[in-house]
């Protein structure tokens, strides 16, 4: 998957990958309802979420429930970047 990928490049800690990991997790979970089944939507989407949550992880905040609340209001907002 290309967006796991995406975050297991980034150079955080193995603590810190694994906040990421959930929070994208939760995160989809909530948006991938609203998302185009075709392929490269769901693809597309994914790969959106994994960048926003790279943004917010700059911040230094990886509590997972945060950075999922604020990449899903990122994604629903349709904003390419994140808020810290």
């Amino acid at each position: 998957m290309k967006a796991r990928r995406l975050i297991a490049s980034g150079s955080y800690g193995p603590d810190q990958l694994r906040a990421l990991g959930q929070a994208f997790d939760n995160a989809w979970s909530r948006i991938a309802p609203a998302v185009s089944q075709r392929p490269k939507a769901i693809d597309t989407a994914r790969l959106k979420l994994a960048e926003i949550l790279l943004s917010l992880a700059k911040t230094g905040n990886f509590d997972p429930q945060w950075l999922a609340d604020e990449a899903v209001q990122a994604m629903q907002s349709g904003s390419s970047r994140a808020r810290p």
